[in-house]
């Protein structure tokens, strides 16, 4: 049974979380990469009438954040509390539609933990042992691993962590390191004894539950999880020759201090933050209910509830073992799916912010990027796999240019503009008989890419969606309908046509909805319909129907976004030196602004003049503007780049009649300019006399020549070139 099918006769009820951040640190590419995968799926579902209450909230507990806060000075409610004012600029604009953030150092989740908790001793499932571990005399706490350094026990490396050596590879106890101490003091830590709380996972009962769970499925019939995710549990099971005999029981307690939920009965004793971290979905998840007035006890409870997380391949051991066995064994649910994605590199490197290879999402939105790009490149990406995904910037630049302008939007911009101009922004019928041969019948379409959408194959679904857009657009290039416009007789073709034209941008729009709501959203303008619900693309709009002015949706990517995306940190620290340097030197050395600029000619490089995109374009219409004595609009046909407005100021020396059909050269890249008379979207290039040019050098000119006239003159390729072509 399809998705579709499936929502059709009963719709789901989902509760959809992502792995909770850690509060100690803003969003990295490798969170937002998550949020746009768990996003573009539940977005999806709301397209088919499921009920979706997708939740997040901040990890907030442990003892980093506890000494972090220390360091500044701060309280750790403090640090949690500056992390989470953060959080809404990386969401809202990378539009993540999560229902409530909330936060595991809340009121919330401290009563489901300990309430969870209660429940695991009444069942038998806590036990408490004495742990030797090492203690910081100074600091007065307990370490974990990554506060001790010493030497290697195998190698005799020194500062190394109290687990494993970064010299030789060895993996050893904190206990066996040669001359150990605190991280956090220097102090020589001490063996110390301390009672410690377990949760005994290593119980037959415990175990017999795992592995049913784990090779269970979904309300759907699927797999709940993956096969290598599956695979990897049944290892640590003891299911297969890999595999240890038992799993272990876990350590759930950490003493004080410690910042975290405290432990009902045992003063001076906390969770362990991953104990209240996952429980965290179920806290955000209560307090969205309370400020919905919905009951959140019912909510678990109702059998028709499913709960789905999205998390990384490095968090599968806590999901897929401590997790579902907690909660079933507490009495609550375990979760119906744990849908596993890999890490994000950037040109096959794993991120380094000193190597200049990591990604900061809050500066991809300060210099301009369009979110949707990011959200496009991403889901053309990923599948079902736990898979890593590759951020490589010239494949960015390519297949977002290609797919998003010159694939999608081209089809509207190539059309739409005839609609409104030559029909009164009315459509003609849409017959289905004209659907285009080769093309799946549209209900099969619909039903295809909305099954791999549920199936998370989201790669697949854009490449499917783009094979349809790559024939539109072949058909658009056989009929061209610029030449039906200037040939008579031809207005009902040209009119059925473009209206066939703008129906399949509506489908193509629909279909990548989940992906890019904020440019569906801005189509759904344009064809005043809406796009809300997968099914609203299933049929036509009915002839007559009246769509808006077309306005540009989307601009290319320039790949000197991506050079300040990437600016390597050598290269700041640079120019902070170089600032550094001016400023401590002696103002007389310094050379006056006047000598400066005659001391160094203003040549362009060949870097400057690659930053302007010339293109060959034809003009389509060109027509005198109502009130304006020195503009003509011209309509122009840029080729992939789809149709421009474009308002150039030649009126006194063009006759509008004599421009229609001749190529002409644009500068493609200009920011659109909103002006009195509409938007312009680029400039043809003219030459001229400079206003700054002497008379003399005129007159001279103009002698040299008999046929040199003061004026205006278009430039023009020579016969042969194409719209679209590069000027280089």
């Amino acid at each position: 049974m399809s998705a579709s099918q499936s929502s059709a006769s009963a719709p789901r009820q989902l509760f959809v979380t992502t792995a909770l951040p850690y509060a100690n640190g803003s969003f990295h590419i490798g969170h937002i990469m998550e949020y746009i995968q768990a996003d573009i799926w539940v977005r999806h579902q709301r397209m088919l009438g499921n009920t979706v209450h997708f939740v997040g909230a901040d990890d907030a507990h442990g003892a980093p954040i506890m000494l972090k806060a220390e360091a500044e000075g701060i309280t750790p409610d403090e640090l949690v509390a500056r992390i989470a004012a953060e959080r809404p600029k990386y969401l809202n604009g990378f539009h993540i539609s999560f229902d409530h953030w909330h936060s595991t150092h809340s009121p919330e989740n401290t009563a489901l933990s300990q309430d969870i908790y209660r429940r695991l001793k009444a069942a038998g499932l806590i036990d408490s042992k004495p742990v030797e571990q090492f203690f910081d005399p100074v600091k007065g706490m307990f370490l974990a691993d990554r506060y001790i350094k010493g030497e290697c026990p195998k190698c005799g490396a020194k500062d190394q962590y109290g687990d494993s050596c970064e010299v030789c590879g060895a993996v050893y106890a904190p206990t066996d390191l040669k001359q150990p101490y605190s991280t956090l003091t220097g102090a020589t830590p001490v063996m110390k004894t301390s009672d410690h709380f377990f949760f005994k996972l290593s119980e037959a009962r415990c175990v017999e539950f795992l592995q049913q769970w784990t090779r269970g499925k979904d309300r759907q019939g699927h797999a709940r999880l993956q096969p290598e995710v599956l695979n990897k549990a049944r290892e640590w099971l003891g299911e297969t020759p890999e595999g240890g005999a038992s799993i272990a029981d876990w350590d759930i307690s950490r003493d004080a201090p410690y910042f975290g939920i405290p432990i009902p009965d045992a003063p001076g004793k906390y969770f362990y933050v991953w104990l209240d971290a996952p429980v965290g979905y179920l806290a955000s998840l209560k307090a969205y209910c309370n400020l919905r007035g919905m009951d959140f006890d019912a909510l678990l409870a109702d059998p028709h509830t499913e709960q789905v997380h999205f998390i990384g391949k490095d968090i599968v051991y806590f999901h897929t073992l401590f997790w579902p066995a907690m909660l079933h064994f507490a009495g609550y649910k375990a979760p119906d799916n744990i849908n596993v994605h890999g890490f994000i590199t950037v040109s096959g490197e794993k991120m380094s912010k000193s190597r200049g290879t990591g990604i900061s999402p809050l500066r991809y939105l300060d210099i301009g990027m369009n979110p949707e790009w990011l959200r496009y490149y991403i889901a053309a990406k990923l599948n079902a796999n736990v898979e890593d995904v590759d951020f490589n910037p010239d494949d960015f630049v390519a297949r977002v240019n290609s797919d998003l302008v010159g694939k999608f939007v081209n089809i509207a911009a190539r059309s739409a503009r005839f609609i409104g101009e030559r029909f009164e922004g009315r459509l003609a019928a849409v017959e289905p008989s004209h659907w285009l041969a080769g093309l799946p019948a549209r209900s099969a379409l619909l039903a295809n890419i909305a099954n791999l959408y549920s199936q998370r194959e989201f790669g697949r679904a854009a490449r499917e969606i783009m094979q349809v857009a790559d024939r539109v657009n072949e058909y658009i290039d056989s009929i061209k309908p610029w030449e039906l416009a200037r040939q008579p007789g031809q207005e009902a073709q040209l009119h059925q046509v473009c209206s066939q034209a703008v129906d399949y941008f509506r489908l193509l729009a629909g279909l990548l909805a989940p992906i890019l709501p904020a440019l569906a959203a801005r189509a759904a303008e344009f064809l005043n319909a809406p796009l809300q619900h997968w099914n609203d693309v299933a049929q036509p709009l009915p002839a007559g129907h009246v769509v808006r002015p077309y306005q540009h949706l989307m601009t290319r990517v320039d790949p000197k976004l991506l050079d300040a995306l990437f600016e390597p940190p050598a290269a700041e620290k640079t120019e902070k030196a170089t600032a550094k340097k001016a400023a401590t030197m002696p103002t007389t050395s310094a050379p006056s602004s006047d000598a400066a600029a005659t001391s160094a000619p203003s040549y362009a490089s060949i870097d400057d003049f690659a930053k302007v995109d010339l293109r060959v374009a034809r003009v389509l219409k060109a027509e005198a503007v109502e009130g304006a004595d020195k503009l003509l609009r011209l309509t122009l046909d840029v080729g992939a780049l789809g149709q421009r407005n474009v308002f150039a100021g030649i009126k006194a020396a063009y006759d509008p009649a004599s421009l229609e059909g001749r190529l002409v050269v644009v500068v493609a890249n200009l920011a659109p300019r909103k002006m009195k008379f509409g938007l312009s979207e680029g400039m043809v290039v003219a030459a001229s006399w400079d206003a700054k040019e002497t008379k003399e050098t005129k007159d001279a000119a103009t002698t040299a020549s008999a046929d040199a006239a003061p004026g205006i003159f278009l430039l023009a390729p020579d016969s042969g070139a194409q719209p679209g072509m590069k000027v280089k």
